[in-house]
């Protein structure tokens, strides 16, 4: 699942969660990629059975304590990294005046 060996062993448990940036570099001061990452929490929360018990978005970094209605936190915290990181990823590119840009 990830490159440091962590695995969901207990799907039924709550979780304390770190997402951390690449590099640690800091997206998330940001508003626009904050609410990136909270409206996709958000969604998760609707449409993916996430249960959202604590969290905090630091600069480049974020916390979850979480668990799953259905017991697929694996599968929840996969689709919601893949999507978010895109959108993040989009969102910086089509923004001109983004110092973050890789063509900049």
């Amino acid at each position: 699942m990830s490159v440091g060996g962590y695995k969901i062993r207990n799907p039924a448990a709550i979780h304390f969660i770190t997402f951390a940036v690449v590099e640690w570099v800091d997206v998330f001061t940001r508003k626009d990629y904050r609410d990136i990452v909270l409206d996709s929490i958000r969604f998760c929360q609707a449409e993916k059975g996430l249960v959202l018990h604590a969290w905090c978005v630091m600069s480049n970094h974020l916390h979850l304590v979480v668990s799953a209605k259905n017991e697929n936190l694996s599968d929840i915290l996969r689709d919601f990294k893949k999507f978010t990181s895109k959108q993040i990823i989009e969102a910086i590119l089509n923004n001109k005046q983004e110092s973050r840009r890789l063509d900049a």
